[in-house]
């Protein structure tokens, strides 16, 4: 019922920025934990950020002060405003909510039970 689908990504030169949206349906959105994950080839699914319902946000500390997530309630979206670019960025970007996670398991996938389908985000010159 609950599906989480993520645009936005594409490819970018290094320092250059993206911002991806996350469209939530089928949830009660207003009380619903969004968060961003991603993963690399090769690599284990990594925390990104989160938003809380109250709009408390939470960053890795790999993506502090360049990226920014924000959430739409009105609108059941999610987004995550992405700047200053590096390579090491390069993943596939997944949307993940849930409406039960506690702030001590929000940077943890597996405590979400509801993802999108990815957006690949390159940066490269």
């Amino acid at each position: 019922q609950v599906q989480l689908v993520e645009s936005g990504g594409g490819l970018v030169e290094p320092g250059g920025s993206l911002r991806l949206s996350c469209a939530v349906s089928g949830s009660n959105f207003r009380r619903y934990t969004i968060a961003w994950f991603r993963q690399a080839p090769g690599s284990e699914r990594e925390f990104v950020s989160a938003i809380r319902y109250n709009g408390y946000t939470y960053y890795a500390d790999s993506v502090k002060g360049r990226f920014t997530i924000s959430r739409d309630n009105t609108k059941n979206m999610a987004y995550l405003q992405m700047n200053s670019l590096k390579p090491e960025d390069t993943a596939v970007y997944y949307c993940a909510g849930d409406t039960g996670v506690i702030l001590s398991s929000i940077r943890s996938h597996e405590h979400y039970d509801n993802w999108g389908q990815g957006t690949q985000v390159t940066v490269s010159s």
